[in-house]
């Protein structure tokens, strides 16, 4: 059950959110080349407790060169793939049986 406080801390993190106040955790990985945001969080401190859980899940995920940043920031998307690109190759058209 919810307390007050609770319902009062989500307003505020809202609310510093939405003017781009509100802490998030970044996390790069070298391999694979992504950039994740975790968060919002009202402090810098709260953001840094959960540090911890969010590098374990990526290093079971195989996540490798991970470097880690608390920051006063608006994410517009919260993963961020840089090396998974496109997988068709747009020059190569499809032949069917019968065309030439």
């Amino acid at each position: 059950m919810k307390t007050i406080w609770d319902n009062l801390k989500e307003a505020l993190i809202s609310t510093f959110n939405n003017f781009g106040l509100a802490w998030w955790v970044e996390i790069v990985t070298q391999n694979p080349r992504c950039t994740y945001y975790f968060g919002p969080f009202l402090s810098s401190s709260d953001a840094k407790v959960a540090i911890k859980g969010y590098v374990e899940d990526l290093e079971i995920e195989g996540a490798q060169g991970i470097l880690v940043n608390v920051k006063r920031c608006k994410p517009n998307n919260l993963t961020i793939a840089e090396d998974l690109g496109e997988r068709i190759d747009r020059k190569v058209k499809p032949v069917f049986s019968g065309q030439m």
